[in-house]
């Protein structure tokens, strides 16, 4: 963890940023999924709308499963228990948490955990800085790339951007952002929540970078950048503020997985089901469906991170993988009327493909700092080049919106 942590911060609050200026207005067309908007945007084609739907579930439970590696990893820290026991313990105090509270604990606890969250990392940022002597200090034992802007002297240039692609393309794709701003008030108060969460994630990023330099100076051999905080909270402070401070990495891990486990659920018993069945859940059966969907996410969410050593490498692999070609396709439909389904479907497959490639190959991978560049590249010129030798759009985009409310209606939604 060096100058380059704060990345992170930025990839994220430039995809919240683009989020507010080009999605946001979505909310003006109540559309209750993220796969209903993608449809609008490709004339509401069912082979899409499937494949959306897969994608979309799965990115949430990738998220879930980044969740679940970094609270595994606090909890590894402090039981000395083996990670992946660790994992097995995360996912189940999940399934519990969830099934017994539903969605009304996860709408509570989260205000609570980010509360907690942001004092106690300010507190450990301040303070693991100071222990350690400052800058002077840091500069004495960290190498000059780590201490370059944004640490690109040492990452290299490709996989800075990498980084921040790849943080970026998160808030553009992941239901759970999208589930915001279909919910929201209005639109005017979308666009606030989410400006205030830009400027938030810039200026929290670079506390973590600063735990994470004074972690390097007080242990020059820590190699896993997932017990860095672990090691700073019982290091650095007295035995009973490292404990509060490793509940505040639980808390952020519990709170931002549960919402991810929440829509994942949502989409398979909504959308997914909805579209290979053509009818909703039966109203008897939906309370035991989703909680045994609930279960089988949490489940495969483990099975994602099961050989996972290092939480940036798997979201950047993750996000390429899952989020790429879902994110080309919405920018595209949201701007380009010529846009059409069968290019939507090449630009989420070939985003896919690449990732898979690319991330099997350890130079090209180490060369691009990941897979999410050549993905973006590669599923924007698939879509493009199909949409072009297709056929265009047969259908007004105000013919296809009275579509899909019709047959959300019909379902009894």
């Amino acid at each position: 963890m060096d100058g380059g942590g704060v990345l992170v911060g930025i990839g994220s609050a430039l995809g919240f940023f683009i989020l507010t200026f080009v999605f946001v207005s979505a909310r003006e067309y109540k559309f209750v999924t993220e796969t209903e908007e993608l449809a609008y945007y490709y004339n509401n084609n069912k082979g899409l709308k499937i494949i959306v739907s897969i994608m979309l579930t799965l990115g949430s439970i990738g998220w879930l499963g980044a969740h679940l590696l970094g609270g595994s990893s606090y909890l590894a820290h402090i039981t000395g228990l083996n990670i992946n026991l660790c994992m097995i313990i995360m996912a189940f105090c999940f399934a519990v948490y969830i099934l017994l509270g539903g969605y009304l604990a996860v709408v509570v606890t989260d205000t609570i955990q980010a509360f907690i969250l942001f004092i106690g990392f300010f507190a450990m940022a301040f303070y693991s800085y100071y222990k350690v002597g400052g800058m002077e200090a840091i500069e004495k034992v960290m190498d000059t790339g780590a201490l370059s802007f944004l640490g690109i002297g040492k990452l290299g240039l490709l996989p800075a951007i990498s980084t921040v692609l790849a943080i970026g393309t998160s808030p553009l794709s992941v239901p759970s952002y999208r589930q915001r701003i279909y919910s929201a008030k209005d639109t005017s108060t979308a666009k606030r929540a989410f400006l205030v969460t830009s400027i938030a994630i810039i200026i929290f990023s670079v506390f973590p970078a600063m735990v994470g330099m004074s972690a390097h100076v007080l242990n020059p051999d820590i190699e896993n950048v997932n017990f860095v905080f672990p090691f700073m909270a019982t290091s650095a402070f007295h035995p009973y503020i490292g404990l509060a401070i490793l509940i505040c990495g639980m808390s952020a891990s519990i709170s931002s997985g549960d919402s991810d486990a929440m829509t994942g659920t949502t989409i398979l018993v909504n959308d997914v089901y909805q579209l290979i069945m053509g009818k909703a859940i039966p109203a008897n059966k939906v309370v035991l469906f989703s909680k045994i969907t609930a279960c089988s996410v949490i489940f495969v969410s483990l099975l994602f991170i099961w050989f996972a050593n290092d939480i940036l490498g798997y979201i950047q692999t993750m996000i390429s993988m899952l989020l790429a070609g879902v994110t080309v396709a919405g920018v595209f439909g949201r701007f380009w009327k010529r846009a059409t389904w069968q290019g939507a479907i090449a630009g989420i497959i070939m985003a896919t493909v690449v990732s898979f490639i690319v991330s099997s190959n350890k130079q090209w991978n180490s060369f691009f700092g990941g897979p999410i560049i050549p993905a973006l590249i590669i599923s924007s010129l698939s879509l493009v080049i199909v949409s072009l030798i297709t056929p265009k759009p047969n259908r007004s985009r105000e013919e296809v919106l009275k579509e899909i409310v019709s047959n959300r209606e019909g379902m009894g939604l």
